[in-house]
């Protein structure tokens, strides 16, 4: 019988004759350290060492959880989510002006008003994935909410009662309107619920502490963004010819199958993945840092940054501990040991890591502020882009045209192409001159894509998301995904904003103004020079926010990547 490990034939010396006992010794000592560090080494290949678990709460089993064999599901969940959005977005401006009989600016407002909620709802998901479900249970039960709202626009157009009818002068009723925007506001709380935890939670698949892995996860990005244009693209192209040339019903359908899919997928890949503890409410501990600070304003800061307060392991569940920095060090006074001692009222004492979690939200804001302006070009795409679209001859032949909203497909199509291209190709070559692992920095690609987007309003979005994640604090990832796509929602509301003001401007004296129902005799593109300068004022205050901006550092403690 093989003997249990608690049998001594190993862990002590064999005695023997004093004239040979050493060499007896010596090497059953040895023997019994290289199988204990064997075991050791067994142990960190056997499981993640970033304190991620399996669905059933059990250490995460590195063999056969997360990694891509993960990833694959949530690749697959998002590019039929995405199908399912921008199935209902790149096209509805033409659902609102042809089929509800708003005028363009007004339907333009609308969309704008819509995306922005389903920009901003992410805060939602994010406060409830970080403080108290999880990432996994909340992309689970906002998804529901997804499929319902998809769900009641399909029946919106299918059914009759619930549509207007389709003479010229019809409009719809206020019932009609109601359900419409039900539908249109649960769909919007629905992605807003799920699309800040689904990019962290891909990330999540990947261990931080092993270097390898870490690696793989700016791929994941990339492949991330791919696939969400793999949606896009079929969005762009089958499904708003089949709404513009078919039906609105089967318009709406489709993405709602698709949605359907997603959610499928999903739960399909539950077994294979990795979770990471909620960290309780970050809002909370910022809160504390404040409340603290300002109870101490009167406290001198110890040049010494050892001397303030911070726990063996970091406090923050999920979360590695992080290292002072010299930046805002009036927030430092939330860690002041006073002569008290140390407190145990958080409200009174925070911890270094809680102070400098702050920090790095706050020094990312200004990065983040920058990517408005953009946001607010970009949405053009699925608005005003989509209103001229119907004003030119897009005819291919005499049996074919490409539906207005379909125009954006070239905005798509460079993206699939461009991103297995970049990851494949550029980033290996970018990193033989930079020596950084992935080529370029997230502040060097950010500046790239804006420098890009004052020409062709295309690339500033592909790093955006992984910026946001690898430089938040472990514990607030899905609420800095959260910021990250809220700069879309500010963005959006900015183009609600900035049209409303043109509108108002250019039409004083009966003047038809910019943007008029008959785009033939507006001035759209005055409209477009409007923005191609406020984005070239971005980028330079883009450069001088890059420059100031510090990244975040790793306690080496407790980051063994």
């Amino acid at each position: 019988m093989e003997p249990s490990h608690s049998t001594p034939l190993l862990s002590a010396p064999i005695q023997a004759p004093a004239t040979s006992s050493d060499n007896l010794c010596i090497p059953v000592f040895l023997e019994d350290e290289e199988l204990k560090h064997s075991d050791m080494k067994a142990e960190f290949t056997l499981y993640t060492e970033d304190g991620s678990t399996d669905i059933y709460g059990n250490r995460a089993l590195r063999a056969k959880t997360g990694g891509w064999k993960a990833c694959r599901f949530i690749l697959a969940n998002e590019c039929c989510e995405r199908l399912a959005y921008y199935g209902i977005s790149t096209n509805l401006v033409t659902y609102l002006t042809t089929v509800l009989k708003q005028g363009n600016a007004a339907a333009a407002s609308n969309v704008n008003k819509w995306v922005g909620t389903c920009y901003i709802a992410p805060f939602v998901g994010a406060f409830i994935a970080d403080a108290h479900w999880g990432r996994y249970w909340t992309i689970a039960c906002f998804s529901s909410i997804y499929f319902l709202g998809m769900t009641l626009l399909t029946l919106t157009a299918a059914i009759p009662a619930l549509s207007p009818s389709s003479c010229s002068s019809c409009t719809a009723t206020a019932g009609q309107l109601s359900v419409f925007y039900i539908a249109l506001y649960l769909i919007a709380l629905g992605t807003g619920g799920i699309k800040p935890c689904v990019s962290s939670f891909g990330a999540d698949q990947f261990d931080n502490n092993d270097a390898t892995e870490h690696k793989r996860m700016s791929s994941f990005f990339n492949w991330f963004y791919f696939s969400i244009n793999i949606g896009a693209l079929i969005s762009s192209s089958v499904l708003v010819y089949i709404q513009d040339n078919f039906s609105w019903a089967w318009g709406f359908g489709i993405p709602a199958a698709a949605m359907g899919i997603a959610v499928c997928s999903f739960v399909f890949g539950s077994p294979l993945y990795r979770h990471q503890k909620a960290g309780g409410s970050p809002l909370t501990r910022m809160l504390q840092v404040c409340v603290a600070a300002s109870r101490k304003q009167r406290e001198t800061v110890p040049t010494d940054p050892n001397k303030l307060h911070e726990t063996k392991e970091s406090p923050i569940p999920g979360s590695r501990k992080l290292e002072h920095t010299n930046t805002l060090l009036c927030l430092d006074k939330a860690a002041v040991i006073t002569q008290d001692g140390v407190d145990v009222d958080s409200w009174k004492l925070c911890t270094v890591t809680q102070v400098e979690e702050l920090k790095l939200i706050l020094g990312m804001l200004p990065i983040w502020a920058t990517s408005i302006v953009y946001s607010a070009v970009y949405s053009q795409m699925s608005t005003l882009f989509v209103e001229q679209g119907s004003t030119m001859d897009t005819s291919m032949g005499p049996h074919f045209s490409i539906p207005p909203a379909a125009l954006s497909i070239f905005d798509t199509l460079s993206v699939i192409v461009w991103v297995p291209l970049y990851d494949i190709f550029i980033i290996p070559l970018a990193r033989r001159f930079t020596g950084h692992e992935h080529g370029f920095t997230k502040i060097q690609r950010m500046g790239i894509g804006l420098v890009i987007s004052i020409f062709s309003m295309v690339a500033a979005a592909v790093v955006e998301l992984e910026f946001f994640y690898d430089q938040s604090p472990d514990a607030t990832r899905s609420l800095c995904s959260a910021l990250a796509l809220a700069s879309n929602a500010l963005g959006s509301y900015l183009s609600a904003l900035i049209l409303s003001i043109v509108t108002t401007v250019t039409t004083q004296g009966g003047a038809p103004g910019w943007i008029p129902d008959n785009l033939n005799i507006g001035h759209i593109d005055y409209f477009f020079w409007l923005l191609a300068g406020l984005s070239l004022g971005n980028f330079f205050l883009y450069l001088v926010c890059a420059h100031l901006y510090t990244y975040k550092k790793v306690d080496k403690e407790t980051d063994k990547s």
